[in-house]
């Protein structure tokens, strides 16, 4: 991908020709050995790195004009401290075995910089500029070759998005899993939006059932006409939404049962979406077997005097704390004709909840997010908008 970047855009491709020592990594743009100068006025080299504004694999404007810098506060040849440049000096982890220790700040008087090249460039003409007076012909163009080994990846094009918020190192927490996606209908088929936007390796999906109209009504996206009209299986339809930007996705059509639940081995997390009953027990057990933590998704609802009304319900289950499920937290009973929720009523905004508090419940536990109460159970109540936790480790 990087080496295509640069054949595609002239501003890149200019970068290199220049004889700067460039790299992609991740969504990051990285310039190489560029000599500066330090508080004791000795020549050094650092590294200069900017998150890539991308439209596909053709670059954009760069959204802003601020720089991260690997190396000392650089300094004029008489060793003061470059501060008119001067932005945030705070280490930084940036991902991708990339990070740093400074930003700078040099706006340009026109409307920003016009390209990646004038961007970089510019910053490395400002921190060279001292080193060439202490040793002329000093320069950050230093022909040398680089290394355009692909990276692994499992997106189709490159995560702008974590590394112009500069979160790659969190991201990374998400690497290497097997997640499961037990059920794909209203509140599965969110999480499987969710999780698609993370680099986890692998999205098993499962669900024997097919996308039907009512279900067109409570999943992310607009299916066409055409599209329900075939009658595709749930899994089938979600995959070829989203492996054109996943590369993981892999359907099973299949109920879950004690016959195949051998699909399961080599899960590292599961979400259970599925209704209850002996199956979900069967699941259940499987998923404690091969000691892996799991959510289940839940949610009642109930139609009074002209309104819906419920609780959406959230429990986690890890190797650490598991008895909360057993103790009643999840129902392996399965529902009857007074189930609301059964007759495929529209909900989709609750199905998105319940999707997205799952979910985050997920990256809690992997450490992107910052979770200091541990809940194993949570609860969101439609009416006043109560949101209750227990169950904590």
């Amino acid at each position: 991908m990087s080496q295509k970047l640069f054949s595609l855009n002239s501003d890149l491709r200019q970068l290199r020709e220049d004889g700067y020592f460039m790299q992609i990594l991740g969504g990051l743009l990285v310039m190489r050995e560029v000599p500066y100068v330090d508080s004791q006025k000795q020549i050094r080299t650092g590294t200069l790195v900017c998150p890539l504004d991308l439209a596909g694999d053709v670059t954009s404007k760069p959204s802003t004009h601020v720089m991260y810098w690997d190396g000392d506060f650089p300094c004029r040849a008489d060793g003061t401290l470059l501060q008119e440049i001067a932005h945030q000096s705070q280490p930084t982890n940036l991902g991708h075995g990339v990070s740093a220790r400074h930003s700078f700040s040099s706006k340009p008087r026109s409307d920003g910089y016009a390209n990646f090249h004038e961007k970089m460039s510019t910053y490395a003409s400002i921190l060279a500029g001292p080193a060439a007076v202490l040793q002329p012909g000093r320069s950050p163009r230093i022909f040398r070759a680089s290394d355009d080994s692909e990276t692994d990846t499992v997106f189709n094009y490159i995560d702008t998005a974590t590394d112009r918020a500069g979160i790659g190192e969190l991201s990374a927490k998400l690497e290497g899993e097997v997640v499961a996606v037990i059920g794909t209908g209203g509140t599965g088929s969110y999480i499987v939006d969710l999780v698609t936007k993370t680099p986890v390796r692998e999205i098993r999906l499962f669900d024997a059932d097919e996308f039907l109209q009512h279900n067109a009504f409570r999943a992310p996206g607009a299916p066409s006409l055409e599209e329900l009209r075939d009658a595709p299986k749930k899994v089938n339809y979600l995959k070829g939404i989203y492996e054109k930007m996943h590369r993981g996705l892999v359907a099973h059509s299949v109920k879950l049962d004690n016959s195949n639940l051998a699909l399961l081995d080599g899960t590292t997390f599961a979400f259970l979406c599925m209704d209850a009953g002996e199956e979900k027990r069967s699941v259940v057990q499987k998923l404690e077997a091969l000691g892996v933590g799991f959510i289940d998704v839940g949610m009642g609802l109930e139609l009074v005097d002209g309104s819906l009304g419920g609780i959406l319900r959230v429990t986690t289950s890890t190797p650490e704390k598991r008895d909360h499920v057993h103790g009643g937290r999840i129902s392996f009973a399965g529902g009857g004709e007074r189930d609301i929720y059964s007759s495929n009523i529209q909900v989709a905004d609750l199905n998105a909840l319940n999707a997205v508090l799952a979910v985050i419940k997920w990256k809690k536990l992997k450490g992107f997010y910052r979770d200091l109460e541990r809940e194993h159970h949570s609860t969101y109540t439609t009416d006043g908008s109560l949101l209750l936790n227990g169950d904590q480790l």
